[in-house]
């Protein structure tokens, strides 16, 4: 069995790891904060003090990392995860960063005789909590069928959706639908709101039409319109992921209107303080601002 190192043990990187360890696989993690990692080895996972140790150590390197230049550094940097890589090693990226990043990893770990797979995440960290995540793969056959059983123990849904790039350019096209969703969502609440209609009724009408969607469906109606803000995908990461797809689109040639728009607005709530909320909270940033009762069921 393939010894497996994992770097970034945060809110969705440790309920992962902690799958992988209850499945049988050997893990050596590594986080800069302390408690996951102790975590981790209480599930029998040993502790790795640097990702230069994680790459020397394991046959497989997983990372769930923050950002691009977090991912870049570990992967690339001088005491990275390349320069210390076993022969024959796979890394697997499941963080969500920018696409050019992704193809210049590759790239490298090629040239080095590396296999690379990007696998960004779906759905939230309590899913994975319950190894009920969703990956998008980029990869070779080969290096997908590598990793596809590692894959499995941390989730339920898994989509081979290329080579590499792939699974992260997937990730960024459906985080466009589901933050521009929340910001139009919020809108045509806040609206419903300040018309005085019922907002149960209103939600009934818009269930049985074309104009409803999955995130108003089954995300807020357990989230914000409960009165539960507490961030299963912030503002500050949607704020995040709608730059990165701004930036991936204009080096694409894509015009995305209504993406930088909805940017903007969630910058405004950032602004205002909200950056830590789940991103369903935009309706109350946008009712606040407006001087309108909060929609609640």
């Amino acid at each position: 069995m393939d010894q497996i190192g994992f770097i970034g043990l945060g809110n969705m990187g440790r309920p992962m790891a902690s799958n992988l360890c209850r499945k049988g696989f050997r893990l050596a993690v590594h986080d800069l904060n302390r408690a996951p990692v102790a975590e981790l080895e209480k599930l029998g996972a040993t502790s790795a003090a640097s990702p230069r140790d994680v790459a020397s150590r394991s046959d497989v390197v997983f990372t769930m990392l923050p950002d691009s230049t977090v991912v870049e550094e570990v992967v690339l940097g001088p005491d990275g995860i390349l320069a210390h890589a076993r022969k024959g090693a796979t890394i697997v990226d499941m963080s969500t960063i920018d696409p050019t990043v992704t193809d210049r990893l590759a790239a490298a770990a090629a040239a080095k005789g590396i296999g690379f797979v990007d696998a960004p995440v779906g759905r939230l960290a309590s899913h994975a909590e319950r190894g009920e995540s969703l990956f998008m793969v980029g990869g070779s056959d080969e290096a997908f069928a590598r990793v596809k059983p590692m894959l499995e123990a941390m989730g339920t849904t898994i989509h081979h959706c290329g080579g590499a790039g792939t699974g992260m350019r997937t990730k960024l096209v459906n985080n466009f639908l589901a933050i521009v969703s929340c910001q139009m969502n919020a809108e045509a609440i806040a609206l419903s709101q300040r018309f005085g209609l019922s907002l149960a009724k209103t939600l009934d009408v818009i269930h049985g039409t074309t104009a409803t969607n999955g995130q108003l469906k089954l995300a807020w109606a357990t989230k914000v319109l409960k009165g539960d803000t507490a961030p299963g995908f912030t503002i500050d990461l949607a704020h995040k992921d709608l730059t990165l797809i701004v930036n991936a689109a204009n080096a694409a040639k894509v015009p995305v209107p209504i993406a930088a728009i909805a940017r903007e607005a969630f910058s405004s709530a950032r602004a205002q303080g909200h950056g830590g909320k789940d991103f369903s909270a935009v309706v109350d940033v946008l009712c606040e601002n407006a001087g309108i009762t909060k929609a609640r069921l």
